[in-house]
């Protein structure tokens, strides 16, 4: 019997990958969980293990080939001593529960009669729900799964097409040669997307599309946590660990997260997810891009771990030699741009989680103290981007005061 090996969802926004490398050849004797392939997704080299024992038949895709769709047959295994018919090598149609629909699409279903209203529906679940989504009829899609059934790509179809009929200058502005038409009298570089700036396109564009953000805006002075930090890495001096201003603002927001419970939510459609630990993810920029590694429990552990965690974590997204564990989750995010110069911007959401902050440099500014004088005070400002969906304005305002209130407050963060 032929065991089809297929190419692998590795990530949950992981629609296609390039077959790096091949670790087996035609004829080897495979066991589940040998490793047989490097697989490159769209944020790292990931090793792939068979899942069923049997000798190598065919190795369906080369090595170095990009752009193998999800769930495409890479190999074929078959039984100790069995002959393998290239042409009997069954079709796979299968779907991925990945990224969001996108307004140009060049799938063309097989011809097929339109449902009629009244009779039943054949589709698949996540089609289903994307249509749903959507607002689309489904009895006005023509279904190109087996025996007619509708599927996830049918639905984008649909929907490009709609988009590309409501809105000319859409189309337009998506088709790249018509974008190359206007400069064809200008000298430039071409740069094909990777699979990593095609994720970042499609979820921030998701992400702005159907996220109703709004922003909060403050200002926090940090000559306290600056003199904290600096007696607590003359401590830390021998143990080769340097507690950085951004490992106490991951810390200031774990804490802030429990003391204001209901922001710590993610969006799951028809519902709200309210976490009990702080997982906070922060920004990383690599190059091609960024990722957001999860800081998980970040409310139970001290600055030291929270550094030497942050600090792996960077590391090997740099390296993209981070799991997907790593990166998946969290319902709160941080993006500090403040060691660029940056004094203040607002930052994209996530989805799913239900907000993000937005850090600036810290500054030397004139201010205003208590007894009406004059001095000199590093001054950082924070914009905490929110999701109004699951985070209305005073909760989200009680949220920043208690991020504010542990950054100029450092050692209430470490009782």
């Amino acid at each position: 019997m032929e065991i089809q090996i297929l190419m692998p969802a590795l990530s949950p926004t992981m629609e296609e990958g390039t077959l790096a490398k091949w670790l087996v050849k035609v004829g080897d004797s495979v066991e589940s969980g040998d490793v047989i392939a490097e697989i490159e997704t769209d944020k790292a080299t990931m090793e792939y293990e068979a899942v069923d024992d049997g000798i190598v038949a065919k190795l369906l895709i080369s090595e170095g080939e990009s752009n193998v769709k999800v769930n495409t047959p890479i190999a074929v295994i078959t039984e100790d001593g069995e002959t393998f018919d290239e042409s009997e090598l069954t079709p796979v149609v299968a779907e991925v529960p990945s990224a969001p629909i996108q307004e140009t699409m060049s799938v063309s279903p097989s011809p097929a009669s339109k449902i009629e209203k009244g009779t039943r529906v054949f589709a698949t679940p996540l089609a289903r729900r994307i249509a749903q989504d959507n607002g689309i009829d489904l009895h006005s899609i023509s279904g190109s799964g087996p025996h007619g059934r509708i599927i996830r790509a049918d639905i984008e179809n649909k929907s490009s097409s709609a988009a590309v009929q409501t809105s000319p200058s859409v189309a337009q502005s998506a088709s790249s040669d018509a974008v190359k038409a206007i400069y064809s009298d200008r000298e430039y570089t071409e740069i094909s997307l990777d699979g990593m700036r095609k994720i970042i396109a499609s979820r921030l564009t998701e992400a702005k599309q159907t996220i109703p953000h709004f922003y909060l805006r403050r200002s926090v002075q940090l000559d306290s946590l600056l003199a904290a930090r600096s007696e607590m890495n003359k401590g830390l001096a021998d143990s080769g660990v340097k507690i950085s201003v951004n490992d106490f603002i991951i810390k200031a927001s774990a804490r802030a997260l429990q003391d204001v419970p209901a922001a710590n939510v993610v969006w799951a459609q028809d519902r709200l997810l309210q976490m009990v630990a702080s997982d906070v993810a922060v920004a990383v920029s690599v190059e091609g891009g960024l990722f957001t590694p999860v800081l998980r429990d970040s409310e139970t552990k001290p600055l030291t771990v929270l550094s030497r965690e942050m600090k792996d974590l960077a590391g090997r997204a740099r390296d993209k030699k981070l799991m997907p564990s790593d990166y998946q989750g969290g319902s709160f995010a941080i993006s500090n741009l403040g060691m660029m110069g940056i004094e203040n911007f607002d930052a994209v959401i996530n989805p799913p989680q239900g907000s993000i902050l937005a850090v600036g440099a810290g500054m030397k500014k004139p201010v205003v103290d208590d007894n009406g004088d004059i001095k000199v005070a590093t001054i950082m400002s924070m914009t905490l981007s929110v999701d109004h969906r699951a985070i209305d304005g005073a909760l989200g305002a009680e949220f920043l005061a208690r991020i504010s209130f542990y950054l100029e407050n450092p050692l209430a963060m470490l009782a």
